[in-house]
């Protein structure tokens, strides 16, 4: 009798103690949430969950916790209080490497995790190597492989061999096994089927017939491309593939080389899409905008709105797009660009000896029409009017579904086309315009139905070497988000600032952060969550009234995006830049070597003349039209006329 008197009383005295504040936890079990590698003195996200009998988290569960082994916060405080039987932080670091464990007591349980933890330094050395390697060895399949085998060698403790096997079994599959990825491949295959069979039955040559018309000289090719580049604008994958490959036949023609070819496509695709209104990005970058918006209370505001409001802040994007314009209206290079023009144009040579060609458009037999075969340029512009009109359509299909299936009221075509699933859409545009291609080939008995399947498919041969290089730079991309190198970036280059430098600032670290790790989404996935609080409360912090303090978050926004697209253009592992050296079948590293001084150029330009002195009041506009009337002088002093 006296034992059960006692249980009960401990019992009771436990449960009171779980329900009050500070009391002990009573649940079933703990358990505890942390990656595997964490780097040395760098924050991370830390999460102690109470689960009830059947696995749950226990809602109802709150008390103290005691954490050894990691520091959280400033305080390096152990205790921790679970509200609603959750405690989660972002603010757990480590400040040693090597093995280390963490544990968590409470209510007389213990649990423990391991995890590996290492300097901070390696988690850069990956991308750092691909890049230098891809510069100095112009090798970009050896250089990519190599800076994915280093990073499996850091992830998977610091063993060669394993790191060297893992590369294919872990990270290319991976790489393949993502729905987008796959997506992105069968899209970009199934579209250089449809030019095989549109160059293989005559279209190719009939729309250079045409457009040589108006494209006589090699301004006029120039300019071409680059008004082309704004009617595919809806997508920056399909603007690259469609743009270069309906060009590369014209530009060719008039001795344009293929660097200047994929420049005039790069320097569209991305800059293009990411500006617009209405186009795949739109969902994304509103979604962040949205989120880091709501962290620092402002709920009341729109993000949609917010992000047409720092469009104009955006000067990077577009004084790309105004400098494509200087280039191709002009004639006018410098640097190793105008080394590549003088060959092309002078000696006849559209890519220097030796070149790596990203596609292989090489076996005229299979790329050039049978002989009698009368060019009809219908057989091109059919099949890829088909992509446009079929991705638009299917954006509108999926993004219309997409909304009903969520509830919601507003179709807008903004708002479609921001919920709209791009991948499917241009899968379907793709497939059917094989389907047309082919049918008009076969219909008007240009080809019969085998040498139709024979051309389509040495089109899918020509983008097997380009796919290998862009699952090479998923896998790049994936070592660095597993070895936290945008953390480490951002942990070492963030800091206390003037506001009013934020804008400019986070410029550079958001083109740090795209350029080693080749992605622009990424990087606004990053740093959108940690740059727009940051804006607000150092305005806030500095007193400024409430219209000088907005206009630097549409700056600070608005630099995520340029900042980001500025990286991805310098980066020799973005899969954009990776993607237009296809399209436009150019040696991919003369690609990156001929653009990086014009993307230098522009982004000091968009730097000095537009992001500060918009943060000081000046009207984006006005620093707009000085920046470009800046870059046209800087085009006319230093750049010469290639005839």
């Amino acid at each position: 009798m006296r034992n059960i008197l006692f249980r009960t009383i401990g019992v009771t005295l436990l449960l009171l103690m779980g329900l009050g504040g500070g009391g002990a936890l009573q649940a079933q079990r703990l358990q505890l949430d942390a990656p595997d590698l964490v780097l040395n003195g760098v924050q991370f996200t830390l999460a102690v969950v109470a689960l009830d009998a059947e696995g749950h988290v226990d809602s109802s569960c709150s008390g103290e916790a005691v954490l050894s082994g990691v520091a959280i916060g400033e305080n390096s405080r152990t205790t921790v209080v679970l509200e609603h039987g959750r405690f989660v932080t972002k603010e757990a670091q480590i400040d040693r490497s090597g093995e280390q464990r963490i544990s968590v007591s409470a209510a007389g349980r213990t649990i423990s995790h391991s995890l590996r933890v290492i300097p901070g330094i390696l988690s850069i050395l990956p991308p750092l190597l691909a890049i230098v390697l891809a510069l100095l060895l112009r090798q970009v399949i050896v250089s990519l492989f190599a800076g994915v085998w280093l990073g499996a060698i850091f992830v998977f403790g610091y063993d060669p061999l394993g790191g060297f096997l893992r590369v294919l079994d872990h990270y290319i599959i991976n790489a393949l096994a993502d729905p987008d990825h796959m997506s992105i491949v069968a899209f970009t295959m199934l579209f250089g089927g449809m030019v095989g069979v549109i160059s293989k039955s005559g279209g190719t040559l009939g729309i250079a017939e045409q457009l040589t018309r108006l494209a006589r000289t090699p301004r006029g090719g120039q300019v071409a491309t680059w008004l082309l580049g704004f009617v595919i604008f809806f997508d920056d994958y399909a603007n690259s593939l469609i743009v270069g490959n309906t060009m590369r036949p014209i530009t060719d023609r008039l001795r344009i080389s293929r660097e200047k070819l994929a420049f005039l496509v790069d320097a569209t695709a991305a800059p293009v899409t990411s500006v617009l209104f209405i186009s795949t990005w739109i969902g994304y970058e509103v979604g962040l905008i949205d989120a880091g918006l709501k962290s620092v209370g402002m709920v009341s505001e729109n993000a949609y709105s917010v992000f047409l409001s720092m469009l104009p802040y955006s000067f990077y994007p577009i004084l790309t797009l105004v400098f494509g314009a200087l280039i191709a209206f002009t004639r006018r290079d410098f640097g190793p660009m105008r080394t590549a023009e003088r060959r092309a144009r002078l000696e006849g040579k559209l890519y220097r000896d030796g070149a790596q060609l990203a596609t292989d458009l090489t076996d005229s037999h299979a790329v050039l029409p049978d002989e009698g075969v009368r060019p009809r340029w219908w057989n091109a512009v059919i099949p890829i009017a088909t992509v446009v009109i079929g991705a638009l359509v299917g954006l509108y299909i999926t993004g219309v579904d997409a909304i009903e299936a969520a509830g919601g009221q507003d179709f807008s075509i903004g708002s479609i086309i921001g919920e709209a699933n791009s991948y499917k859409a241009m899968l379907w545009a793709s497939l059917l315009s094989c389907v047309v291609a082919i049918g008009l080939a076969v219909g008007q008995r240009i080809l019969r139905i085998t040498e139709a399947m024979d051309a389509w498919f040495n089109g899918l041969k020509s983008m097997l070497l380009a796919m290998l290089i862009l699952t090479l730079a998923w896998s790049i991309g994936q070592i660095t988000s597993e070895l936290h190198t945008a953390d480490y970036l951002v942990q070492i280059l963030k800091g206390s600032l003037p506001p009013r430098w934020l804008p400019a600032v986070t410029f550079i670290v958001a083109a740090v952060i795209s350029f080693s790790t080749g992605t622009s989404w990424g990087t606004m996935g990053i740093l959108m969550p940690i740059v727009i609080p940051l804006s607000v409360v150092l305005g806030q912090d500095a007193g400024l009234a409430a219209a000088p303090a907005y206009t630097i978050t549409l700056g600070t926004i608005s630099s995520v995006l340029a900042g980001a697209v500025f990286g991805d253009h310098c980066s020799p592992i973005s899969d954009t830049t990776i993607l237009s050296s296809m399209a436009s079948a150019c040696d991919h590293i003369d690609h990156v070597r001929t653009q990086l001084p014009y993307a230098l150029l522009i982004g000091v330009v968009a730097i000095v003349l537009g992001l500060i002195p918009a943060a000081y009041g000046i009207s984006p506009f006005i620093c707009l039209v000085v920046s470009a009337a800046v870059l046209a002088f800087a085009l006319r002093w230093r750049g010469t006329r290639v005839d």
